[in-house]
């Protein structure tokens, strides 16, 4: 009775049993169509965008950064500015003790002063000799005049007293008359002559304006000096690695403070594969991931490409020309320039920080698309 009662059994777990194949044959042909679907995806992205971009992340965040530095020695009286704060081209950084400079510069302008009166004097002295001459040739034709007259009178003095028409008296009065007024030319001639060697101070006018020339450059060079006293921002930036103390007293090329670019003047070295430049040109679109937020992209353009490799720029340049050679990949600094308005956006952008650059080598470029993305495009949805 009890052996009829258990036949059915075995029956009933069978076909318990037989789903669980199915189900493991409907996962594995899911799992398949989804690999399949991935491989196409990838595949459809690698064929519409990934054969096109070049990307490393070799590349950091660099900036024209100014290392400012004392010109004068002097000391520090006052410090404008803070750590780390944005300053404007021109704003005061650093003040120097500005009160010997400005006695240094009051005595060039004393002696500024001084050569100008001695230019004046020379010059009044001129005048005065170019007077004298005048005066000497004046009197030089007076007594070539007189002369003149005297010698007639001797001359016809002398007929009339051969003939006893005068008297000898008036004769020698007249030959005393003659040799006067030749004494008189005489005395005009040496005083021309006098006149003529005084006139030598033109020189000293040309020597009293060269000195004039002198005190005025020591004069610029004074106010030059003082200006250095303040020390200001050579462009629109962010002061920082400040190296000095108020009452410090600092030295002629002393390195004080530093001013590195805003946001929107940093740009991107990145150092390519040589076999990754074959198709990147300047003007390409260039979008950087940065390690400080991934999520934080911005976009660029290649600016230029360097025109050798790194490793000729640096400090010992490889020799290839040995007998053991091993051939390394070299790699070429890129440089890529960030948007402005992206930049301004963008509050991680810091000089040195590194970043992962990827280039679009499409010659019209194009959108950065994901997987979905590209799959979208192809199928003309996007």
């Amino acid at each position: 009775m009890n052996a009829v009662a258990d036949k059915p059994a075995p029956q009933v777990a069978a076909a318990s049993a037989s789903p669980a194949p199915r189900r493991w044959h409907l996962v594995r042909a899911f799992a398949l169509v989804g690999v399949l679907l991935a491989a196409a995806l990838l595949g459809n992205w690698w064929f519409v965008e990934g054969r096109w971009l070049e990307s490393t992340d070799n590349a950091y965040v660099q900036g024209d950064i100014a290392v400012l530095s004392a010109r004068i020695e002097g000391d520090v009286v006052a410090i404008p500015v803070a750590d780390n704060q944005r300053v404007r081209a021109g704003e005061a950084l650093i003040m120097l003790d500005p009160a010997d400079w400005t006695v240094r510069l009051d005595q060039a302008r004393a002696s500024v002063a001084e050569a100008t009166a001695a230019v004046a004097t020379a010059r009044r002295q001129v005048e005065q000799s170019r007077a004298a001459i005048a005066q000497a040739e004046a009197q030089i034709d007076q007594a070539n005049a007189e002369l003149t007259r005297a010698t007639a009178e001797a001359g016809r003095s002398g007929a009339l007293v051969g003939a006893g028409w005068t008297s000898r008296q008036a004769n020698e009065q007249a030959v005393a008359d003659q040799r006067k007024a030749q004494a008189l030319r005489d005395v005009a001639q040496a005083q021309r002559a006098s006149a003529g060697q005084a006139l030598s101070v033109a020189a000293q006018v040309t020597q009293a304006e060269a000195r004039v020339l002198t005190a005025e450059a020591a004069a610029r060079l004074a106010a030059n000096n003082l200006s250095y006293t303040t020390i200001r921002a050579p462009f629109d930036g962010i002061a920082g690695n400040r190296a000095t103390q108020l009452g410090q007293h600092v030295q002629p090329g002393q390195q004080l403070i530093a001013l590195a670019p805003p946001p929107e003047r940093l740009f991107v070295v990145a150092n390519f594969k040589e076999t990754q430049l074959r198709r990147m040109r300047p003007g390409q679109r260039v979008w950087l991931t940065p390690d400080i937020d991934t999520a934080a992209v911005v976009e660029g353009r290649v600016d230029s490409v360097a025109p050798a490799t790194g490793a000729l720029f640096s400090l010992l340049p490889p020799e290839n020309a040995t007998g053991n050679f091993t051939k390394v990949v070299q790699r070429v600094p890129v440089k890529l320039v960030i948007d402005p308005a992206a930049a301004e956006a963008a509050k991680w952008l810091r000089a040195g920080l590194s970043v992962t650059a990827e280039v679009d080598t499409r010659a019209a470029g194009g959108a950065r698309l994901g997987v979905f993305g590209a799959a979208a495009a192809s199928l003309g949805l996007k």
